[in-house]
């Protein structure tokens, strides 16, 4: 049974929903430390937690079959969560997904592989990720993001997250129609800065003031 903490309101009280992603060693409880800086009063905040710590075993630049059945798992999770939410009655214009590392990868892919023709999403914010797969994978995403905004930053002396893939992941979101910010941070590792979250903030503010 898939395992979700929560913060923020209870979604049969909340009027938006943020998924937030856990990286690679990490927990669900950690993750949603963001809340705290991505905080709305009427937002919930659903994070799933993988097992064994970690959403698939390998790089997220190994071949997608290494990655598997790790990877369908984690992409079958998001599904799982955003089912929930939208079963409770929020729609997917306030449903913003987030994630960092090995999560905002995750998410990067769950929301190009699910583009819809009819729906936007209220947000994608890719705190270091991009999409999945080996230099070369085909990026051939069905479907439309209908101008969901995306915000994806990442430093360029990250060791996980080439510049090269971040590059790549936002020309592909803008070409699934998304309305992209992307940020290379210079001399910046592994980690999240405040510019990141004042991105972040701003798709918070617009979700929750869209209703």
């Amino acid at each position: 049974m898939l395992e979700i903490a929560t913060a923020g309101k209870p979604l049969s009280a909340a009027r938006g929903a943020m998924i937030l992603v856990h990286g690679r060693g990490s927990t669900a409880h950690s993750i949603l430390q963001l809340a705290r800086d991505l905080h709305h009063e009427d937002l919930a905040y659903l994070a799933p937690q993988a097992a064994g710590f970690s959403w698939y075993p390998y790089s997220f630049l190994f071949p997608l079959a290494q990655n598997e059945p790790g990877l369908s798992t984690g992409l079958a999770a998001l599904a799982s969560v955003l089912e929930q939410i939208k079963t409770a009655g929020i729609g997917s214009e306030q449903i913003i997904i987030a994630g960092f590392s090995q999560g905002a990868c995750l998410a990067a892919e769950f929301v190009a592989r699910h583009a819809q023709h009819s729906e936007r999403l209220g947000g994608l914010i890719v705190f270091s990720g991009g999409l999945i797969g080996p230099p070369g994978t085909p990026r051939d995403y069905p479907g439309t993001l209908n101008d969901t905004p995306v915000f994806i930053g990442c430093g360029d002396n990250d060791s996980h997250i080439p510049v090269a893939r971040v590059e790549e992941t936002a020309a592909v979101f803008e070409q699934l129609g998304a309305a992209v910010t992307y940020r290379i941070y210079p001399g910046l590792g592994h980690t999240i800065v405040p510019d990141e979250i004042d991105h972040a903030q701003r798709i918070v503010q617009a979700v929750m003031e869209s209703r």
